[in-house]
C-alpha cells in the first residue's frame, strides 16, 4: 500500500502534473515556450544524471530510510516552487521535483515490491501501479481546479503540505525493507517458523542475482536501457505540450486534462491484465507488443482534430501505458535478481529520466519554428519502431552463460 502511495505522491514531479502549470508560467513570466521547455529539459537531464546515486543509496540504507528522506525533500522542493521568481529558481525547482518526484519516489517502490514478491511479482506491481494511475487521473483536473481557484503558487504549497502530513509518517511507521528482516519470505509462503527464522532472517531464495557490472556485460541490458528511454521520451514530450497540442486542434485545456485523466482511467485495469501476462509469458515479447502499440497511438495523435479523436487517443494511450508500467518495472528483477536491484534499477531510472529530458525541447523548438507538432510527431515514431525490434532481440540472459 505504501509503495503505491509513494508512486501517487511522485505525481507533483511528473510531467502530467507539471504540464498544467506550463501555460501559466509562460503567461506570468512572459517566457517563450521553447525557453520553458529548455529549462525543463535541462533540469530533468541533470536530475537524471544525479539519480544514478539514489540506487546505490537504496542498496546501502534501504527503502524505508530513503522513502522518508526523499518524501521530505520532495515536500521542500514543492515549497520552493511556490516562490519562483525567475529562470534560475525555475531551473532549480524543476530539477528538485524531477529528482525527488519523478525519479526517486518511483525508484524506491519499484525496488521495494520486488523484494517482497517473486512468483507473484507481476500482480504485486499491478496493485502498486494503482497509485500511479490514481495520481495521473486525479492530478491534471485537480491541478487545473486548484490553480484556477487559488493560483499556481498555493497549489505547489498544498501538495508539499500533503506530503509532510500524510506520506512521510506512513512511510516511517509501515515500510520494511525485506521480508527476511521480519522472518518472512517473498510471496508470503511458506511462512517460516517463528523464532527459528528470526535468528536466521536471511532466508534462502532460489533466485540468481547479478551485480550491476555483471548485468552490463549482457546484450539484453543495453537493449533494455534503450527500451526504457523511449516511453519516457515520447510520453514526457506529449504530456508536457498536451495543452498546446490540443489548443492547435481547437480543443481547450479541459480536453487536455480529460485526455490525461482518460489515459490513467483506461490504463488502471490494463495493468492487472499485463501483470497476469508477465507472470506467465516471456517479458520481452510483451515489451515488443507494447512498443508497436506506441506506434499506433502516435498515428492516432497525428489525426486528432476533434473531441472524439482526443478520446480515442486517450483510450489507446492508456492501454499502452498500462502495459509499459508493469513490463518496464518487472524486467529488471526478473532478469537480474533482487540483491543489487537498487543499483541496476537506479541506472535504468537514470536513463529513463534522461530520456524524459530529451522529449519536451524538440517539441518546443518545432512549435516555435514551424508553428505545430506534426513533423516532430512523425520523427518520434522512429523511436518505438527501434525499441520494438530491440525488445524482440532481448530474451532473458542465462546466468550460467556469463558465470562459467
Amino acid at each position: 500500500m505504501i509503495a503505491g502511495l509513494s508512486v501517487f505522491f511522485s505525481g507533483p514531479g511528473q510531467t502530467y502534473s507539471i504540464s498544467i502549470f506550463i501555460d501559466y508560467y509562460i503567461e506570468d513570466f512572459e517566457y517563450s515556450r521553447s525557453l520553458v521547455s529548455g529549462i525543463y529539459s535541462a533540469a530533468t537531464l541533470l536530475a537524471g544524471i544525479t539519480l544514478f546515486m539514489m540506487g546505490r543509496l537504496i542498496d546501502r540504507f534501504g527503502q524505508r530510510t530513503m522513502m522518508v528522506a526523499i518524501g521530505s525533500c520532495l515536500a521542500l522542493a514543492l515549497f520552493w516552487n511556490a516562490f519562483l521568481l525567475g529562470p534560475i529558481m525555475m531551473f532549480l525547482g524543476f530539477f528538485m521535483i524531477r529528482l525527488f518526484g519523478q525519479g526517486s519516489m518511483t525508484l524506491i517502490p519499484n525496488t521495494l515490491v520486488p523484494q517482497w514478491f517473486i512468483r507473484k511479482r507481476g500482480r504485486a506491481l499491478s496493485i502498486m501501479a494503482i497509485g500511479g494511475f490514481a495520481s495521473s487521473a486525479l492530478l491534471p483536473p485537480l491541478n487545473t481546479w486548484l490553480i484556477e481557484s487559488f493560483g499556481w503558487r498555493a497549489t505547489w504549497g498544498l501538495w508539499g503540505s500533503a506530503l509532510l502530513i500524510l506520506f512521510v509518517p506512513l512511510a516511517l511507521f509501515f515500510v520494511r525493507n525485506k521480508p527476511e528482516h521480519i522472518g518472512e519470505v517473498p510471496d508470503g509462503t511458506p511462512k517460516p517458523v517463528k523464532g527459528e527464522e528470526m535468528k536466521k532472517p536471511n532466508v534462502e531464495v532460489n533466485e540468481k542475482s547479478w551485480t550491476l557490472k555483471e548485468a552490463m556485460a549482457t546484450r539484453a541490458f543495453w537493449f533494455l536501457l534503450f527500451c526504457v528511454t523511449v516511453p519516457a521520451l515520447v510520453n514526457t514530450a506529449i504530456t508536457f505540450h498536451m495543452v498546446s497540442i490540443m489548443d492547435l486542434r481547437g480543443l481547450d485545456t479541459g480536453v487536455a486534462a480529460m485526455v490525461l485523466t482518460l489515459m490513467a482511467v483506461v490504463g488502471f485495469p490494463v495493468t492487472f491484465v499485463s501483470g497476469y501476462l508477465v507472470d506467465r509469458f516471456k517479458v520481452h515479447y510483451i515489451l515488443a507488443i507494447t512498443f508497436f502499440g506506441h506506434i499506433f497511438t502516435l498515428v492516432i495523435l497525428l489525426f486528432t482534430n476533434s473531441w472524439w479523436m482526443a478520446v480515442a487517443f486517450g483510450i489507446f494511450w492508456g492501454f499502452v501505458n498500462g502495459f509499459e508500467r508493469i513490463v518496464l518495472n518487472i524486467v529488471w528483477p526478473n532478469y537480474f535478481g533482487r540483491e543489487h536491484l537498487g543499483s541496476i534499477k537506479g541506472l535504468a531510472q537514470t536513463v529513463m529520466v534522461v530520456g524524459s529530458a530529451l522529449g519536451p525541447l524538440p517539441f518546443g523548438l518545432f512549435f516555435d519554428w514551424l508553428g505545430g507538432y506534426q513533423e516532430i510527431i512523425l520523427l518520434t515514431i522512429l523511436f518505438p519502431v527501434t525499441a520494438g525490434i530491440l525488445a524482440l532481440l532481448s530474451p532473458q540472459p542465462e546466468y550460467e552463460d556469463y558465470h562459467a
